[in-house]
């Protein structure tokens, strides 16, 4: 049976979910990240991308000298995206969110205007 609150009556997709797990900028369960994203080569230029902009500057001057995001902004975007600290993102949530940053750079890549005003 259809969801009569939704407006095309089918029933509203259901939102992604984290699991409570340790920080996978401490290193609990980023594998499976990890694993998602090796599978998808498609997004490896994405990743490695995102990975520079959340590694703290001089990364490789702190144990474990690997760029892992800096566990106060990690906890904000878990905050922000699933409402606790504590959480981990899902493989699919960090494909869908791959898949997203690929877009919208190329979004703003084709629409940046040209040098010498060739828009």
């Amino acid at each position: 049976m259809s969801d009569p609150s939704s407006p095309s009556g089918t029933p509203p997709a259901p939102v992604p979910t984290a699991t409570p797990a340790a920080s996978p900028s401490r290193g609990g369960g980023s594998g499976t990240l990890v694993t998602a994203v090796l599978l998808r080569p498609d997004l490896w230029w994405t990743a490695l991308g995102e990975l520079r902009r959340l590694a703290p500057r001089l990364w490789w001057r702190s144990s474990p000298h690997l760029p892992l995001p800096d566990r106060r902004l990690w906890e904000f975007r878990m905050v922000t995206a699933y409402g606790r600290a504590d959480a981990a993102p899902t493989p699919a949530d960090v494909v869908s969110f791959l898949e997203w940053c690929r877009a919208a750079s190329a979004a703003s890549c084709s629409t940046a205007p040209r040098p010498g005003g060739q828009g």
